[in-house]
């Protein structure tokens, strides 16, 4: 059974798109060290919704997809001193990290038949 999230559009929260490029034997350190980093630290921060981390196919960038009740509480994670830590140890892994805040603007999700037939689950986020 595959489980997705469903992204709903007519929420307004702050939407976290950050690209690391990263040498492909260090994509795994990466992303173990966000996972970690979420674990211990950022969803322990006020406004914390979500985080999803992806990799790429060909090892050389990890994407970070994550959501914040609003930009002030992002911000004020970034000012966090103990989140900054985990920011600085993953900018020494990465080559290069390019966070921007989205906006949800439009959020798409197979037909209630279609999801039945195949057997997927899709979970809120």
């Amino acid at each position: 059974m595959t489980v997705t999230v469903r992204v709903d559009a007519t929420r307004p929260v702050a939407t976290l798109i950050n690209v690391f490029t990263v040498s492909p034997d260090r994509q795994d350190e990466l992303i173990e060290l966000l996972a970690r980093a979420t674990e211990e630290t950022m969803k322990h921060r006020l406004g914390f919704l979500c985080a999803n981390f992806h990799a790429s196919l060909d090892g050389r960038r990890v994407i970070n997809y994550a959501q914040w009740e609003t930009e002030e509480h992002y911000r004020a994670m970034l000012a966090d001193p103990e989140a900054r830590v985990h920011m600085d140890q993953a900018a020494k892994i990465a080559t290069d990290v390019q966070p921007r805040l989205f906006q949800v603007r439009s959020s798409h999700s197979p037909a209630a038949s279609a999801t039945e037939m195949d057997g997927r689950t899709p979970s809120p986020a």
